[in-house]
């Protein structure tokens, strides 16, 4: 299953998030629109990072991905954290709770990792399903600018103990970008073992994401440049959502 080899490095690939702060961020944007703690949907979760720093703030927590490897590696964070996290695996656009939530989180860009519109449109309008009246969903995507820009055809390489890794992108017309990534991490007998995992981010202008919001029943409260409350910029690389559920 995708994602599975990126989840054994995601965590060393992402150590510069700072997941305390992002969560205390997106908490504030959630309790702004009202209601204080309940239950959330951390959407697209991981390694479960942020789940647990969700259920420390004092939510009741659902965290779901698509990823087997991912969700490992969440239930070993949750157990080692003692949070009791519900984990699913199931893909974003199939999403099927017990229940209806407060608030729903996704975060990261993982809305830039569904293939298509018609797959984020899918997502949004099980999001909807799920969600209380009033609940808040809050959300970031790449922009556009930064595919163009910062990701198009460029290269990056990641050195660590444990792992190196040689990221390749491919930049499309459509402003997709196709992503490449070689893992080399040591063996046995002083030997290195390569491994390889690809994806495709997609990118889409933002109002043309807010109008799927709209579509399925949401109001958009804000979009906003990352990791603050001000308006999003054209060279915004990171946008995030405010929305809520009509």
């Amino acid at each position: 299953m995708a994602y599975d080899i990126f989840a054994r490095f995601y965590d060393l690939l992402t150590e510069n998030v700072e997941y305390g702060k992002r969560a205390g961020y997106y908490c504030g944007l959630l309790s702004s629109c009202g209601e204080q703690k309940g239950i959330l949907l951390d959407l697209a979760c991981g390694t479960g990072t942020l789940s647990v720093e969700f259920a420390k703030k004092g939510y009741d927590v659902i965290g779901v991905d698509s990823s087997v490897g991912m969700l490992n590696i969440a239930r070993q964070k949750c157990c080692e954290a003692g949070r009791d996290v519900l984990l699913l695996c199931q893909q974003a656009e199939k999403l099927d709770l017990y229940g209806t939530v407060d608030f729903a989180v996704c975060a990261l860009d993982s809305i830039n990792h569904l293939p298509g519109a018609g797959k984020i449109q899918a997502a949004f309008d099980k999001v909807s399903l799920f969600m209380n009246k009033g609940g808040a969903f809050v959300f970031d995507v790449n922009t556009v600018y930064k595919h163009k820009n910062i990701l198009a055809n460029n290269s990056f390489i990641y050195d660590f103990d444990e792992v190196f890794c040689a990221w390749q992108n491919t930049l499309n017309d459509d402003m997709s970008v196709d992503i490449s990534l070689d893992f080399f991490s040591p063996g046995k007998n002083g030997l290195w073992e390569r491994s390889y995992e690809e994806f495709t981010e997609y990118a889409y202008p933002l109002e043309e994401i807010e109008k799927m919001l709209r579509k399925s029943g949401f109001s958009v409260i804000g979009i906003y440049d990352d990791l603050t409350e001000n308006p999003v910029r054209a060279e915004s690389e990171r946008a995030v959502f405010l929305a809520r559920k009509e």
